[in-house]
């Protein structure tokens, strides 16, 4: 295989090749004319511009954005405004995330304009990659299928990403440009379009002509087009469709690399820079530290200032995990959680008390998947040490006491997989757009919607049985001086998570069950940017969001004056400067969503 290194340096080429990528993006003025059609129509110049449609994966382009705004794992987007986390560090620090954690955010927040322009980055260089395929004479018919089927791919993933930030975006493709001799005008498109046929024709155009396996890993294969493809039934709730599809991955479905897909033994596995591209692996954005660049760009950068505040890390104390995420991992005497009242009795936190001070955390039964998704205090991080509580925390009262977790790299392995080129660390855990727990996951809710609750019911419970194994326990170190050292026999917190037993699902009934799975889909996927797009698909998001700040504002200050407004919150507002760049004859091509 070759390394993903070989792939993202060979896109630095493709970046400068494209016919737009080396300027401002979509919808800004393009430098016309850089190249011809016999440097890009042939086989090694499709190759260099498919490369390239892969290396926007991370978000990062030639554009000065910064990179958490752009973050593929919509941290800011999925898991702030989904309540998963606060912004985090303090109010003066990167204050437009404000508005968008508080709801309050207008089309004039260039976080969306920067969001915007990568992702359209990315579907420009996979139309490009797919306008000179058609130019091409020296690609075999089987070879051009496969290339048509990844950059297909490719683009139905950045137009996913546009769709269910800001619904109403235009569809551009390569036949809507002339790629030899652009004229910016092809670009200003209605965005009026339902573009869901046109994602659901690309994966499954992908689906049906990519190979189950692929020579580098970094490349997607049938099953994760497959995934996408059920996903996109289930956002557009075409369930049977879903279910369909759902039974074929979780059946058949091999990663890039070959495995067959499942569940790792253990939890953490999944955010482990040493044991990625594992059989959960679905879909995966990939990392890399220490690729000679001297720059962490292909080392996580979205998440770099996701990291406890005065820490061994350095920086930066953003992306607090909620009150609300921690008790939702309370269970009861059986194992189970507390759908509707997690937040009745909360998991026991040390604000206000100094890391110099002694602070016992309470007894109460607890997920374990808690312990390895947030950092709190008393509890091993990692390899690092206990987490200290407020030593590491910026500011308690603005926003918590708790510290994310899924990002963060082990110590003992620290010279392989992060990365300190720049004034924050990078890291080589990859980002998991798709992973296997969330495909079991979305097949529950479809099964589920289709009322067949006790199907259901078996993939919530293989994701809660793997929770509660041994291996996915965080466990004590033998000597707490030295941390580096292992982990003792005893579990570091009362820890109890089990399935829920048989015949649960049929009686509850399709409401009660469909909750439950909704709540799995919390506990599992918290902090890797899935609760606000579920939220807001499920039609839940008005209420549980305006609970959910009338809860946390009476622990924290950062979210005092938020509240979340249907339909018009469901998404965010088409950025005002693509609304300004999209004027014909003094006519705005763009609409701009409801109530913005």
């Amino acid at each position: 295989m070759k390394s993903m290194r070989y792939i993202q340096m060979t896109a630095v080429l493709a970046a400068c090749l494209t016919t737009f990528s080396c300027d401002k993006g979509f919808l800004d003025q393009p430098a016309l004319g850089v190249v011809d059609d016999t440097q890009l129509g042939n086989k090694a110049g499709v190759q260099t511009l498919l490369i390239g449609a892969y290396a926007v994966l991370d978000g990062i382009t030639a554009t000065d954005q910064s990179a958490w705004e752009v973050a593929p794992g919509n941290w800011i987007y999925g898991s702030v405004a989904g309540g998963d986390a606060h912004k985090g560090s303090d109010g003066a620090d990167q204050g437009s995330m404000n508005d968008i954690m508080q709801y309050t955010q207008n089309a004039s927040n260039g976080f969306f304009n920067s969001k915007w322009r990568a992702s359209y980055e990315g579907v420009n260089r996979a139309n490009i990659t797919l306008y000179y395929l058609k130019k091409a004479t020296d690609v075999s018919a089987a070879e051009a299928k496969t290339i048509e089927a990844e950059a297909r791919f490719l683009r139905a993933h950045y137009y996913f990403d546009l769709k269910k930030m800001f619904n109403n975006v235009p569809w551009i493709d390569e036949t809507t440009t002339n790629y030899t001799a652009p004229n910016p005008a092809d670009f200003y498109k209605p965005n009026t379009e339902d573009i869901w046929p046109k994602m659901e024709a690309d994966f499954k155009f992908a689906f049906e002509n990519l190979p189950n396996t692929q020579e580098n890993v970094g490349r997607v294969n049938k099953w994760a087009a497959a995934s996408y493809l059920g996903k996109t039934y289930l956002y557009q709730k075409k369930y049977q469709d879903a279910k369909g599809v759902f039974d074929q991955v979780i059946t058949s479905g091999v990663t890039s690399n070959g495995l067959k897909y499942g569940l790792t033994d253990r939890f953490e596995d999944n955010f482990d820079a040493a044991v990625k591209n594992n059989k959960e692996s679905v879909f995966a954005v990939q990392m890399v530290a220490k690729d000679g660049t001297n720059n962490i760009d292909n080392s996580n950068r979205g998440q770099m200032l996701n990291f406890p505040y005065n820490s061994p890390f350095r920086c930066c104390g953003f992306y607090q995990p909620s009150q609300d995420l921690v008790n939702s991992y309370r269970t009861d005497a059986s194992g189970l959680p507390y759908v509707d009242s997690y937040n009745s009795t909360p998991v026991k936190n040390d604000m206000g008390i100094d890391s110099d001070k002694p602070f016992t955390p309470d007894a109460t039964s607890l997920d374990p998947r808690l312990d390895w998704t947030v950092g709190r205090r008393g509890i091993p991080y990692l390899d690092w040490q206990n987490h200290p509580g407020q030593n590491w925390i910026r500011s308690q009262p603005y926003a918590g006491p708790y510290s994310p977790k899924k990002n963060v790299y082990w110590q003992a392995n620290q010279d392989k997989y992060a990365d300190q080129s720049s004034w924050a660390p990078g890291s080589a855990i990859n980002v998991l757009i798709i992973r296997f727990a969330d495909v079991l996951l979305m097949a529950a809710e479809a099964e589920a919607q289709l009322g067949n609750l006790t199907k259901a019911q078996d993939y919530v419970n293989q994701v809660r049985s793997r929770a509660g194994k041994p291996e996915s326990l965080v466990y004590k170190y033998l000597d707490e001086s030295k941390p580096t050292a292992g982990f003792s026999t005893t579990p570091a917190a009362n820890y109890k998570v089990a399935p829920y037993p048989a015949g649960a699902f049929a009686g509850y009934g399709k409401d009660k069950a469909l909750q439950a799975i909704y709540f799995e889909r919390k506990l599992e996927l918290a902090m890797e940017g899935h609760r606000f797009f579920d939220l807001s698909r499920w039609g839940i998001a008005e209420q549980t969001l305006n609970n959910y700040i009338q809860y946390e504002s009476k622990i924290t200050t950062d979210l005092i004056g938020g509240r979340f407004t249907a339909p018009k919150n469901n998404y965010f507002p088409i950025p005002q400067r693509q609304i300004d760049l999209s004027a014909v004859n003094g006519q705005a091509t763009l609409k701009q969503n409801q109530g913005y």
